[in-house]
């Protein structure tokens, strides 16, 4: 038997096992950096989106405070979502059309993620008046509301719009929040804990819900890997 041969085949073996210990989870991790979630700014959104006041936002775009009131008559705020990830949209409980099949979605998300702490959901009405808390409160029982885990609410109309406009970036329809101003949006609006949008999603549309799926998996990934 050659020695020479065996001592250095050995060392080559031995080099390899060393570079590939290092190396693989190295490459993994490079992996990983390049799947994280883009984070949506202003600037970043299709211009007709975006309101006129904010298009010239290139970083640090976030959801602003809110102060909601939801199907219990429990005042809701960004502090009950504190470093949550949450899913958004804007709905009516009178609606005869898309919000059906967002309404549909939205409590199969809910149903997906019932066990995970770190995922919460916010609906807000777009008719604030006529969805008065008792009215909100039948629509959750209806839809199989989870109480703590999503919120459908009511409010001020002008600030509900304004979130809608303003900080979800979800509408295209211009307007002040008055009385004749009406919004209609299919989005879903991922948010992470730092109130950041991630994702836009039909709320309608089944693949873009797994779509949504993936995008949660990646983004809780984001926060278990710091």
């Amino acid at each position: 038997m050659d020695f020479k041969f065996f001592k250095k085949s050995k060392s080559t073996i031995l080099f390899l096992i060393v570079f590939s210990a290092i190396s693989i989870p190295v490459f993994y991790h490079l992996l990983k950096v390049d799947k994280k979630l883009k984070i949506y700014n202003p600037a970043d959104v299709n211009p007709s989106l975006v309101h006129q006041s904010i298009k010239h936002i290139t970083k640090d775009h976030k959801i602003a405070d809110f102060k909601l009131i939801n199907q219990n008559g429990e005042f809701i705020t960004n502090k009950d979502y504190k470093n949550k990830i949450y899913i958004a949209d804007f709905f009516f409980t009178r609606c005869t059309n898309i919000c059906i099949a967002m309404a549909y979605n939205m409590s199969e998300l809910q149903e997906f993620y019932k066990s995970d702490d770190d995922i919460l959901f916010l609906s807000h009405s777009v008719t604030p008046k006529m969805d008065s808390v008792s009215v909100l409160k039948e629509y959750a029982i209806n839809k199989g509301v989870i109480d703590g885990k999503w919120n459908v609410t009511t409010g001020s109309k002008k600030h509900i719009y304004e979130l809608a406009r303003k900080s979800y970036m979800a509408v295209i329809e211009e307007g002040d929040g008055g009385e004749d101003d009406f919004i209609h949006t299919e989005q879903f609006i991922l948010v992470d804990k730092e109130r950041r949008i991630r994702g836009f999603y039909d709320g309608t549309d089944k693949e873009d819900m797994e779509k949504l799926k993936k995008d949660v998996a990646l983004l809780k990934d984001e926060y278990t890997s710091e």
